[in-house]
């Protein structure tokens, strides 16, 4: 199950924020190349460049002519800066040859006709080619800007409420240059509550975020309608069966795709949650009493192998009262390897929480797993998580807070 790193972030709501930020590491001072590249750096050193080549110019024997080191000038801003600073530094360099030429006698020879036009054809060709790459480059980072807001229509920020109900979330794709991928979750407000849905795509790539694409826009346009939760999911089950239908024609693998989903409803003051799970892992509940796994007495298949019919799908209930918090997660966290190929325990971190607020609850996830893996760029899989918890009724700015383990 999979695709990869992010959310990287996710832009929150103006009421607070929903997502947690994926641990990074912060540089304490300003790289090299930040100091050479920002600003003025690229002049600084451009200009320090034809000062040293004047300075050996001077000092060395008329008969060693330097002029044409010149040529490198432009040449390397081209590499630090844009076009029109590496055209100035260009007609620097033309200047500086011909002050050491003078100094060398030679203005009345061909070698400064040849020093003169070795910059001004290597100034042109350079200046070209960063015309080019900075063309290339705004046209990418408009198809990006793009991508990102098509990808972020998909997989819409969570609410930092609904209700009750205090909700944070966290994820990470598995490619580099994407926002989303094959891990999914939602949450939509319903008559009496809310209902939260996390699941994983079997596959990568691009067919696996149409797959999650499809089943976000089924579940948000379902779970409005005041349906039971297990009619619910066989209706997910129904419109997953018909997209692989489609998408078989023309992908014969389609077929043998899946989704494993877990599906809640979560009462308004009701104290309990409602779940059905298929083929998903199983949330963690976390307690002042302790903290472990809500397994299901009758998992159902993944959606695309289940059932069409609602009686098929079991009902799980269990306590959800004040003080405790839920952890929804996907494979991609547990499944993490580190250097030496140990798998990431989860169970040992959730139990060693020492929090009291969903954002902490997924930093503390969040950083023991970057920490595991060797950095964010160590993950090669989604990871998508989702906190919830249940907060103070009737005080919706108050952020609700459980009792600390």
């Amino acid at each position: 199950m999979t695709v990869r790193g992010l959310l990287r972030r996710l832009v929150p709501p103006a009421e607070g924020p929903a997502a947690t930020p994926w641990p990074r590491v912060q540089p304490k001072a300003m790289t090299l190349r930040r100091l050479l590249t920002e600003r003025y750096g690229p002049l600084g050193v451009a200009l320090a460049m034809i000062a040293v080549i004047l300075l050996a110019g001077f000092l060395l024997p008329t008969s060693q002519h330097l002029a044409s080191l010149m040529v490198t000038v432009p040449a390397t801003t081209a590499a630090l800066a844009g076009s029109r600073v590496t055209a100035v530094i260009a007609g620097l360099s033309c200047g500086g040859a011909l002050i050491l030429d003078a100094y060398d006698g030679l203005l009345d020879t061909s070698i400064f006709a040849v020093h003169l036009l070795a910059i001004l054809l290597v100034s042109g060709f350079v200046i070209g080619f960063r015309s080019l790459r900075e063309r290339n480059i705004r046209e990418l980072t408009e198809v990006r800007t793009v991508s990102e807001t098509m990808q972020r229509i998909l997989l819409r920020p969570l609410p930092p409420r609904m209700g009750s109900l205090l909700i944070r979330s966290a994820y990470h794709a598995s490619h580099p240059h994407a926002l989303i991928g094959g891990d999914l979750f939602a949450a939509v407000r319903t008559a009496d509550g809310a209902r939260v849905m996390i699941g994983d795509v079997k596959g990568k790539g691009l067919p696996a975020v149409e797959d999650a694409a499809a089943l976000l826009g089924a579940f948000r346009g379902t779970s409005h309608r005041t349906l039971p939760l297990r009619q619910l999911v066989a209706d997910l089950e129904a419109n997953a069966r018909s997209y692989f239908s489609e998408a078989a024609m023309v992908d014969p693998d389609a077929v043998e795709r899946f989704i494993t989903v877990l599906v809640l409803e979560v009462p308004e003051g009701a104290g309990e949650v409602r779940m059905v799970n298929c083929g998903h892992p199983p949330p963690y509940l976390i307690s002042p009493q302790g903290a472990g796994v809500v397994l299901p007495q009758r998992p159902a298949p993944p959606l695309g192998l289940g059932s069409v019919h609602a009686e098929d799908y079991l009902v799980d209930t269990f306590p959800f009262t004040p003080g405790s918090t839920l952890l929804l997660y996907t494979d991609g966290t547990y499944e993490a390897r580190d250097a030496e190929g140990r798998f990431y325990d989860l169970d040992t971190r959730v139990a060693s929480w020492p929090g009291s607020t969903p954002d902490e609850l997924l930093s503390h996830v969040l950083s023991g797993l970057t920490a595991h893996v060797g950095g964010e760029m160590g993950l090669d899989d989604d990871v998508a998580m989702v906190a919830l918890q249940p907060g103070p009724a009737g005080s919706p700015r108050t952020q609700g807070t459980g009792a600390a383990r």
